[in-house]
């Protein structure tokens, strides 16, 4: 009785290991290659020049990018790879999100 309450306290401890340790989410986007934008929300407000828009893809780790204005058609597939500028009618950054 008491090697089954051990070995099932054990199980328990085993399970509870493997789903405790998380690493920080910039951490996981570098190795599964996703996009993250954690880093980048001093962007926001500024104009999105070609270049501003080109560095920011290249900082969020983005394999692909969508610059969408007010009014825009989008896509609701989610690509965690890709990388979503919203800017307003001035073209001002608003918003930036990955999916």
């Amino acid at each position: 009785m008491a090697l089954r309450h051990h070995l099932a306290s054990l199980s328990l401890l085993a399970l509870l290991a493997g789903c405790s340790l998380q690493p920080p989410a910039q951490q996981t986007a570098e190795i599964t290659g996703d996009c993250s934008v954690e880093n980048l929300q001093g962007v926001l407000g500024q104009n999105a020049s070609a270049e501003l828009i080109q560095q920011v893809q290249q900082q969020a780790n983005a394999k692909t990018l969508r610059v969408l204005a007010p009014g825009d058609a989008a896509t609701m597939d989610y690509n965690p790879q890709r990388l979503n500028i919203d800017i307003d009618e001035s073209e001002v950054i608003i918003r930036l999100t990955c999916g």
